[in-house]
């Protein structure tokens, strides 16, 4: 007989940042070949709840106790080995740079994979048994590339009252994935890192190329009269200040056997010095400096739009400890601490209302435009045991401005495990994740360098077969070299990649890397979950049918007291709108409730089972059909698009509920502006009844809905669409992560308050509204549009200047349109960051 035990994948591999991690991978791989084991797959997180690892096994085979041991010495061995980290690090100036020092770091002993941006990012993950640390930021440093700090690991920690935590926490003392952030403000340097005379060396180094080139033109054209030594000496000083940079870059390539753009540009600049032309070469490389430098700048820009959002949430925090207040900086407040907030100023931490009433302006957060009014939650002490389930009324973020009255908060997470935190975080991230056309161009210079190399050497020749000296043949294969450089290629894509990010997360949307922007841009098929995304998630009750001689008291008693014990929205509703119906009357106490994942619960009352889910989960599985009476009974309420629940006690039917979801005020415009978008195709999926689900679907505008769908069938639903054409998922990003990880891009909305669901989106909208997701779209069209404009630009300018270099065009006016196309394309990518949506 095959028993399941599932373990947190957190407490097995601490500090690894998702299951996509190469080393959730290694421990399945290394525990799915143990004796007595059957199966091992990743269980994708539940509500409040992490990712577990599942293991199926044979207790005949191997017992539990055995099976704990074996994960826990896997992961603690994995653990122990491999190791990742994310840092943020100074001396990263443009995306070429971060290419090469990327390709550097693989070449480390132990390296496995490593990624940079231009943002200044580096993430690495390395083998302990071959490498270290240490030697990651040796080799660095030998770049001249610092590490300023790490990023803080995002996933909070575990809770400490799960089944078989403590049995595999101990085999983990000591050992992490990374490395802990450091406080806020806290830096290991204090001063900016970038070069000699600090970040801006590259754009100082670059005007002073500029400057000596100037002066020795002028004193060239204007004083004739002067030593020829004089201006040929300012010329080679305008090459050590515009080739400083350049030449280590070419360096650092040409060790790694790799042919970049830095290259071509110095070959150029060396053949225009042997052909006697310093003042064009001079102008090569102070042009192409000064591109690099700008760059850079315009880089830092959109990254500086990502730090702004670190800087949201105050220093410090009000706190009232020991009946008294103080400021305390805020990391160090600890879950349960309440904090005072007066008007107007920014909520220091996440957590709930316990005292005052005030509107909180959210959008820092989740981008909503109207303050939204927040009360004080019920029940302190249920909202405390479960902080997950506190209703948006009542929960509040940090980073959000207060309103005109004072309120009191009980923190619920950690300064390091906020909603705005984690965003921060995932959106740095997102910097590294290269976008597919980026591994394209970063495939096409790869192959084009070197064959503009083989054309220039090709070129050198043209002597033999036209009638022109060799100079002027010389001459030719270094414009066409200039002219050939794929400059603005290298940026076209980072650079609006970085600035939509930046923008999304400014208007509430996180989107965690280039993949799923272009993604998002490009798709014309959307699917919507129904529960929560396209109707308000918050269902009622509407119809009350007991059977044949059951009071309706009877059967709601028996309802409320199992759903109470359920946070489905479903259950949830029925234990409120039951409670209300009872008027005060006692409910008696149900335990042992099972779920039954896609059909309904169970649990015991009274010594007896008491079944309460879809008709479907009647007749099935050993469960004993419905009667015809509650049959028919069932149909008519679906007739009325209600979603139904049967309730059974023993052997006697009690009845059946009817609910009614609203589907959202927003619903039927965001459609339409999704239509107005260009998507052709929107579907709606649903657990529930068909005729309930064409009911919803009619109501909000769509003509497509598929409902009696098992969390499987989703899946399925999901996957034979995308093999139609790329599709979006949208749910909440819980229930719905399996078909979510099957779509094209998985959508999450309400992702502030759910962990959760911003592990498992591709791009999480941080409000709990719809009106958002075509602004997530229209944004990510524009990127896309953008994208490809730089590219068109980039590819174009080269396939204009090769031509016009080889039928005679000078090295100087190359350059100037060269490098030209590069701001261009800089400038471009720039204006996303100005993005607005006048639909919102």
């Amino acid at each position: 007989m095959t028993e399941k035990r599932r373990l947190d994948i957190p407490i097995l591999l601490p500090g690894v940042p998702d299951t996509d991690d190469a080393c959730v991978a290694r421990l399945t791989s290394e525990i799915q070949g143990r004796e007595g084991v059957e199966g091992v797959h990743v269980a994708a997180a539940g509500p409040g709840e992490p990712a577990q690892l599942c293991i199926h096994y044979d207790p005949s085979v191997v017992p539990l106790p055995r099976i704990r041991e074996l994960v826990a010495s896997a992961g603690a061995r994995i653990t122990e080995r491999f190791g990742h980290v994310l840092w943020q690090v100074e001396g990263i100036a443009h995306q070429r740079r971060a290419r090469t020092v990327a390709d550097r770091l693989r070449a480390v002993p132990g390296v496995l994979e490593a990624e940079a941006s231009a943002g200044g990012l580096v993430r690495v993950e390395f083998d302990r048994t071959r490498g270290s640390e240490q030697a990651i930021r040796d080799a660095l440093a030998g770049m001249g590339v610092t590490v300023t700090g790490p990023i803080a690991a995002r996933r909070p920690a575990a809770k400490p009252d799960r089944v078989d935590k403590d049995q595999v926490a101990d085999a983990h003392a000591g050992h992490d994935h990374g490395e802990h952030s450091h406080a806020r403000g806290e830096k290991e340097h204090d001063h900016a890192h970038g070069g000699l005379l600090g970040p801006n060396t590259e754009l100082i180094f670059s005007l002073a190329c500029g400057a000596m080139l100037a002066i020795g033109f002028a004193i060239e054209k204007l004083l004739p009269a002067a030593s020829g030594w004089l201006p040929t000496t300012c010329y080679i000083a305008a090459y050590f200040f515009g080739g400083f940079y350049t030449l280590r870059e070419a360096i650092d390539n040409l060790r790694l056997r790799k042919f970049e753009i830095d290259t071509l540009m110095l070959v150029a600049a060396a053949g225009a010095a042997a052909l006697g032309a310093f003042a064009e070469g001079a102008l090569l490389l102070f042009l192409f400096s000064l591109g690099h430098a700008l760059e850079h700048y315009a880089m830092g820009r959109a990254k500086q739009a990502i730090e702004a959002l670190a800087e949201l949430a105050p220093r410090t925090a009000t706190v009232r400890r020991d009946g008294e207040t103080r400021e305390v900086p805020v990391e160090d407040l600890v879950v349960g601490d309440v904090v005072l907030v007066r008007p107007n100023e920014r909520l220091p931490s996440d957590g709930f209302l316990v005292k005052g009433e005030s509107s909180v302006n959210q959008a820092p957060v989740t981008g909503e435009s109207i303050p939204v009014d927040k009360r004080p939650v019920e029940d302190a002490a249920t909202a405390r045991a479960r902080p997950n389930s506190v209703g948006a009324s009542s929960r509040v973020f940090a980073g959000t401005i207060n309103g005109a009255g004072a309120i009191e908060v009980e923190v619920t997470r950690l300064s390091t495990e906020t909603a705005l935190a984690k965003v921060v975080q995932m959106v740095s991230e997102a910097e590294t994740q290269k976008s597919p056309t980026q591994r394209f161009t970063d495939k096409f210079e790869r192959l084009f360098v070197p064959a503009v190399l083989a054309l220039a050497f090709i070129l050198l020749f043209a002597w033999v077969v036209i009638d022109e000296p060799f100079s002027a043949s010389f001459y030719r294969a270094m414009a066409v070299l200039v002219a050939a450089s794929p400059c603005a290629l290298a940026i076209a894509t980072p650079s609006a990649v970085l600035s939509g990010v930046a923008r999304a997360a400014r208007g509430g949307v996180l989107v965690k890397g280039g993949a799923p922007l272009e993604n998002l841009g490009s798709l014309s098929a959307i699917a919507f979950d129904k529960t929560g995304t396209l109707t308000e998630g918050r269902p009622r009750i509407t119809d009350i049918v007991p059977a044949e001689g059951v009071s309706e008291e009877d059967l709601l008693r028996v309802a409320v007291a199992v759903e109470q014990l359920s946070d489905h929205p479903l259950a949830a509703a029925i234990a409120r709108d039951g409670r209300e119906r009872l008027g005060g009357r006692d409910v008696p106490e149900a335990h042992d409730l099972k779920s039954l994942t896609g059909r309904g619960v169970t649990a015991t009352l009274d010594g007896k089972p008491v079944w309460i889910g879809k008709a479907e989960m009647f007749g099935a599985d050993g469960i004993t059909p419905l009667s015809k009476a509650s049959a028919a009974a069932i149909a008519k309420l679906r007739e009325g698009g209600r979603t139904t629940m049967v309730v059974r006690h023993g052997r006697n039917e009690l009845g059946a509920i009817g609910l009614m979801d609203t589907p959202r005020a927003a619903a039927r415009d965001a459609l339409a502006q999704l239509r107005a978008l260009g998507i052709k195709r929107m579907i709606m999926i649903s657990g529930d009844h068909q005729k309930v689900a064409e009911a919803i679907a009619k109501d909000v505008g769509l003509d497509e809905a598929w409902g009696d769908l098992m969390p499987e069938d989703k899946v399925e639903a999901i996957k034979k669409l995308r093999a139609e054409q790329k599709v979006a998922m949208v749910g909440d990003g819980v229930n719905d992560a399996p078909a979510m990880a099957s779509a094209t891009v998985g959508i999450a909305m309400g992702a502030a308050g759910s962990d959760v669901a911003l592990e498992t989106a591709d791009v999480a909208l941080m409000a709990d509204d719809l009106s958002h997701l075509p602004f997530a779209v229209g944004l990510s069209r524009h990127t896309r549009g953008i994208i490809l404009q730089n590219v068109f630009v980039s590819l174009g300018v080269v396939g204009l200047l090769v031509p016009a270099t080889v039928l005679g065009l000078g090295i100087g006016p190359a350059v100037a349109v060269h490098e030209g196309s590069t701001l261009v394309v800089v400038v471009n990518a720039l204006r996303l960051l100005a993005y607005r949506d006048n639909r919102r």
